[in-house]
């Protein structure tokens, strides 16, 4: 999966609490703090991605490992900034392999 397929959304809000295992209210509650944002029809319906479930069910386990709302969106917050410095460094240490590569002895 790209990670375009994984930002469309394609389930409904049932669909998707039935996939996690969690109530209606609880992906409105998420969302209505900031821990979710799915997207929306023209007609102002959930649709949620891939991407969303995985965020769901990541939520749901921090949960489980007692961590409250405020607390769960400041380690999604933490694991995103986490992911977004890792995804530079990588790209900087292959720019620095490719440099490398190019020159000649």
């Amino acid at each position: 999966m790209t990670e375009l397929e994984g930002d469309r959304g394609v389930y409904g809000i049932t669909v998707a609490a039935e996939l996690v295992g969690m109530g209606v209210q609880n992906l409105r509650l998420y969302e209505a703090r900031g821990l979710l944002a799915p997207q929306r029809t023209a007609g102002g319906t959930r649709r949620y991605s891939a991407n969303d479930i995985h965020r769901l069910r990541r939520i749901g386990d921090l949960l489980l490992a007692g961590l409250n709302l405020a607390g769960i969106a400041m380690v999604l917050h933490l694991e995103t900034e986490n992911a977004r410095l890792r995804a530079g460094q990588n790209e900087e240490q292959s720019a620095v392999r490719r440099g490398m590569s190019r020159r000649v002895p």
